[in-house]
């Protein structure tokens, strides 16, 4: 399978998974916190650390299949896992300041960016 298409048929996946995992999460627990997308994300961390483990030490796959998973399936069930991944590969460099500028930046930035999205759209709609 070409890698762009394996991506793609990953990325599906994922979202549908996102969407029921977040779905039956928020139906056991209740809409009154993001719950749901709280369990999505950290289940994506806790995905995406042992899939570069396996990818680094163990796990002899194609590249199509890494594609599948790590950029497709991960990325699209939730890209905090890739925040997640490159904020410890920066802090495993020994950059602490750019691991702490990019998480907290990301972080602060991003609310940001919704705000001001928000405000474009009310104000341009």
């Amino acid at each position: 399978m070409p890698m762009l298409l394996a991506i793609a048929v990953g990325g599906a996946a994922g979202a549908l998974s996102r969407h029921f995992v977040a779905g039956a999460i928020m139906r056991a627990l209740g809409t009154g916190f993001p719950y749901g997308t709280f369990a999505v994300n950290i289940l994506g961390s806790l995905f995406m650390g042992f899939l570069i483990t396996a990818f680094a030490h163990k796990l002899d796959i194609t590249q199509e299949l890494r594609g599948f998973l790590a950029v497709g399936f991960l990325g699209s069930f939730t890209t905090f896992s890739t925040y997640s991944l490159e904020t410890v590969l920066l802090i495993e460099r020994g950059d602490w300041t750019g691991a702490g500028l990019y998480a907290l930046g990301s972080l602060l930035l991003g609310v940001m960016g919704l705000f001001a999205g928000i405000w474009l759209g009310r104000v341009l709609v």
